[in-house]
């Protein structure tokens, strides 16, 4: 169970909810802990309907992409941060010290951006976010995993990845709850304070994790943790096996040397087996990002925007859809990923991703070929100053549609008038109230279309495809596909690659959505996948059922996309057999 992420069935599931029940300190060990998996999942969720209403607040966000990429993305680089200064605190001061330090980043962060007064302000709000996000991102699941019995190990771990899809849905459910309340999105970031603040009390009065204290040297007080997670008949086998388990690790660890990490890294790339396995593992948390999930997570009700729903609450309401799936699909992977296999999840998961995001292009397509034809009439019922000035001077105006305005300039808007054509306008708070006083419908990122509901239904089956296989699969495999010297070096710069790509996604879709078009972005993303799936096919082996040493040795001989070779056919099997 050492050195990886646990697996879980629902037997363990079972005997998780009977050892709590018995003993309610590991739950509530686990559940303390847990909470940073919540924070990761409600700023993931959060920010996507808040930008709705910074873009209301402030005309500069609304008049441009790179300063709305930035809002959300800046987040993603301060995990980065984070997630680097987590793995030196974790080892210097121990996980709970690292839990308490993210819980002050994200409360500060929180109230920055609830009081932000300039979109730098909330920018800077969003990189503390985002460094606590980092830290706790690592840090929860590792002192749950340290703080919890073996045998329900995997289903305490995975109630951490269901907290953070979880927290998502809750995001969206508060920022639909803060709609109509003065200030909208300051509540909606603001209120992230309250869960970490909460996290912060609880973990003050929690011991360190059993397995730092004893590496430290300070043996006694890991028994006495120990003491209060196992039963009496177990404790000695328990202290025996934690005792053997920090030797070796210690062991291995000096079989690389007291090295800088860039030896190290230097190290584990020059090294035939453990490079095979970090283009296995590196490459699929790049293809986890690049099929463009993030886009999904990070700007649903925007999409859904784009889609033809003008209405913030509405665009909120319909996202709900996409967030509740991922949490379904996070259970579904827990069912299935020991049952069918790491690479035939991650190939079909790839293979119903590229029908969704092509369909997705094809709806977005005819969506932009049918919206609705802009009017010279209609744009001066208005008056002359409230016309978009590019439409007032536009020789081929005749031939605007509502696509044609918004895509024209960040200084556009179109004003809807039911299924009739519309009017090009000046995209400012007086114009846009006096379109809204006529009972009609304001655009500023998609057009009225009958398409609409299409593509969020388009948008809920591309989550389906997505969160069984490259959701979760990614991050276990990389817990299983490297020796384990080189385990914590080598999931490092995954971790650090699946942050960036992150990163890369999440600055780049709007601006891509700008020049490309969404149907475009889509179709893009697209490709991306199918580059992703023939990667996968070649280069990523199927771990299920082989223990470490067998995975190292089946790296070495090389890997045979299919069938599988009879070695590593007879390996798996032999492997489940004695399982």
């Amino acid at each position: 169970m050492e050195g990886g992420i646990p697996r879980t069935d629902k037997t363990e599931f079972r005997e998780c909810c009977l050892t709590t029940w018995k003993q309610p300190y590991i739950m509530q060990l686990a559940l303390s802990a847990g909470i940073g998996g919540l924070l990761f999942g409600y700023d993931t969720g959060v920010i996507s309907g808040a930008l709705l209403y910074i873009r209301d607040d402030f005309e500069a966000v609304a008049k441009s992409t790179i300063y709305q990429e930035f809002i959300v993305s800046t987040a993603v680089a301060g995990a980065m941060v984070g997630a680097a200064i987590g793995g030196w605190v974790n080892d210097w001061k121990g996980r709970r010290i690292s839990i308490l330090v993210a819980d002050v980043l994200f409360f500060i962060g929180a109230l920055v951006m609830a009081a932000s007064i300039h979109p730098m302000m909330i920018i800077c709000g969003r990189v503390l976010v985002g460094m606590g996000v980092g830290m706790a991102s690592m840090t929860g699941p590792l002192y749950i995993s340290e703080a919890s019995p073996a045998r329900i190990r995997g289903a305490l771990v995975s109630t951490n990845a269901l907290l953070i899809t979880g927290g998502q849905f809750v995001a969206y459910l508060i920022n639909l709850a803060f709609t109509k309340a003065p200030g909208t999105w300051r509540w909606m970031l603001g209120v992230a304070g309250l869960p970490a603040l909460l996290q912060f009390i609880l973990m003050w009065s929690l011991p360190e994790s059993p397995r730092w204290l004893y590496r430290k040297g300070r043996v006694e007080e890991a028994v006495d943790i120990l003491r209060k997670i196992y039963p009496p008949h177990e404790l000695d086998d328990e202290v025996e096996a934690l005792h053997k388990s920090v030797v070796t690790e210690i062991a291995e660890e000096s079989s690389i040397g007291e090295v800088s990490i860039i030896t190290r890294v230097r190290k584990a790339w020059s090294n035939v087996v453990v490079r095979r396995g970090l283009i296995a593992g590196i490459g699929c948390q790049v293809a986890q990002q690049f099929v463009g999930i993030n886009t999904v997570m990070y700007y649903s009700p925007t999409i859904v925007q784009l889609a033809g729903f003008a209405s913030n609450k509405t665009a909120l309401a319909l996202s709900l859809v996409t967030s509740g799936l991922n949490a379904i699909g996070s259970i579904v992977s827990i069912l299935f990923v020991d049952r069918y296999g790491r690479r035939k999840l991650l190939l079909w998961s790839l293979f119903f991703i590229i029908v969704c995001l092509t369909s997705l292009f094809g709806v977005f397509k005819e969506a932009a070929m049918h919206s609705p034809p802009v009017t010279q009439v209609e744009s001066a019922h208005f008056g002359a100053n409230a016309t978009c000035p590019l439409y007032s001077t536009a020789r081929d105006a005749s031939t605007w549609s509502c696509m044609s305005c918004i895509k024209a300039s960040s200084d556009c808007a179109f004003c809807a008038n039911g299924q009739n054509p519309g009017a090009c306008l000046a995209l400012n708070p007086s114009v846009k109230n006096a379109c809204h006083g006529e009972h009609r419908e304001w655009f500023t990122k998609g057009c009225p279309s009958s398409f609409g509901i299409i593509a969020v239904f388009g948008l809920g089956a591309y989550i389906i495809a997505y969160s069984p296989g490259m959701g979760s699969v990614p991050w276990i495999l990389n817990s299983e596909i490297y020796p384990l010297r080189y385990r914590g070096v080598c999931g490092g710069m995954a971790a650090v690659a699946n942050w960036f790509s992150n990163f890369v996604v999440s600055l780049t879709f709007l601006t891509l959505t700008q020049l490309l078009g969404s149907a475009y972005t889509f179709l893009l993303f697209g490709f991306f996948s199918s580059c992703a799936f023939v990667f996968i096919y070649f280069y990523v082996p199927e771990t299920r059922g082989l223990s470490f040493e067998e995975v190292e040795k089946m790296l070495e001989r090389g890997f045979k996309p299919w069938p599988f070779n009879s070695k590593q056919k007879s390996s798996i099997n032999e492997a489940q057999g004695n399982h």
